[in-house]
């Protein structure tokens, strides 16, 4: 679980650093960290055709990033000789005026949780689990999602049921207030197969108070997703959409538009040690078209599911 939730930030003041904008200021070199991102070193080499371009155009994009600090190197023996292996130094890197960097950690409490690290479910078929090295259990077995190996999951898929997560509620802990809870996880519908078209009502509730329905417009398997391992058959799910459920003193958004009047004085955060989040398709949902949920090794986003506690200075 420790290794899964480790991840290095960089926070930046753009008036102090920017040899890192510059790193970061080119499509070019947003391709080469993307292809870095996974965590396994890749040569000059792969990267030049990986990305169809000759080896000194990848070459001078990598000094650049390298001077930035974005990427780091190392030579070790390959069969024909040593060779130049590069890794991404960074999982996100975050740019902030230097007024802002001391409030902004002062005043979020992050929390990353695996998707497979879920305290109660139920799901119906077709369902099923898998990490990166494999398939867990037994395809379109329910009973495979109380599989011990599931704390390894980075895909897991249902047509109908839910999953629950249970967060330590680290504001309460640290007697701060509560102004803003976010969630933040990859999503798409589930369909034996896939399809763009295939709407499915997603329904988060927190503490056992739901705070909105997203309606996922599809099961997404054009491509392959960015952190999809390359065994997951292209005829699978590939990669979701990044969502986040933002709970205010407002009410409920979802990326920034109001879906519902639950409040975080609904939720009652202080009375509670832990933090509850169910992500469900409902029964009597009116678009049941199961889900997905990706985490890390899988879809677009190398991530976890992400709790944001935003408190009072």
């Amino acid at each position: 679980m420790e290794r899964r939730m480790a991840r290095n930030f960089l926070v930046i003041d753009p008036e102090e650093r920017p040899e890192v904008l510059r790193g970061l200021a080119s499509p070019l070199r947003v391709q080469i960290l993307k292809l870095l991102h996974r965590g396994i070193g890749v040569s000059v080499n792969d990267i030049a055709d990986g990305l169809k371009l000759p080896q000194s155009t990848v070459s001078s994009n990598l000094q650049v990033l390298e001077e930035a600090g974005l990427i780091r190197a190392e030579t070790q023996k390959g069969r024909k000789g040593n060779q130049k292996l590069c890794f991404s130094t960074f999982d996100e890197v975050l740019v902030m005026f230097r007024e802002d960097i001391a409030d902004a950690s002062a005043n979020v409490i992050d929390v990353a949780m695996p998707i497979g690290l879920y305290t109660s479910c139920e799901v119906s078929a077709p369902c099923g689990l898998c990490s990166t090295a494999g398939i867990i259990g037994l395809l379109d077995v329910p009973g495979t999602f109380l599989n011990p190996d599931r704390m390894n999951a980075g895909l897991m898929w249902f047509t109908r049921g839910f999953v629950e997560y249970q967060f330590p509620n680290n504001a309460r802990l640290a007697g701060r207030d509560v102004t803003e809870l976010e969630f933040s996880l990859e999503l798409s519908s589930e369909v034996p197969g896939t399809s763009a078209d295939w709407p499915s009502d997603i329904t988060v509730a927190v503490d056992g108070k739901e705070v909105g329905t997203w309606t996922s417009p599809g099961d997404f398997g054009d491509k392959r997703g960015v952190y999809t391992p390359d065994w997951w058959k292209l005829k699978g799910s590939q990669y979701g959409k990044l969502k986040s459920w933002r709970v205010t003193r407002e009410g409920t958004f979802v990326d920034g538009m109001k879906i519902s009047a639950m409040s975080l004085r609904d939720l009652d955060l202080s009375g509670h040690h832990s933090i509850r989040l169910k992500i469900e398709v409902k029964p009597d949902a009116r678009h049941p078209g199961g889900v997905n949920i990706f985490g890390r090794g899988f879809g677009n986003y190398d991530q976890d599911i992400i709790l944001r506690l935003t408190t009072a200075p």
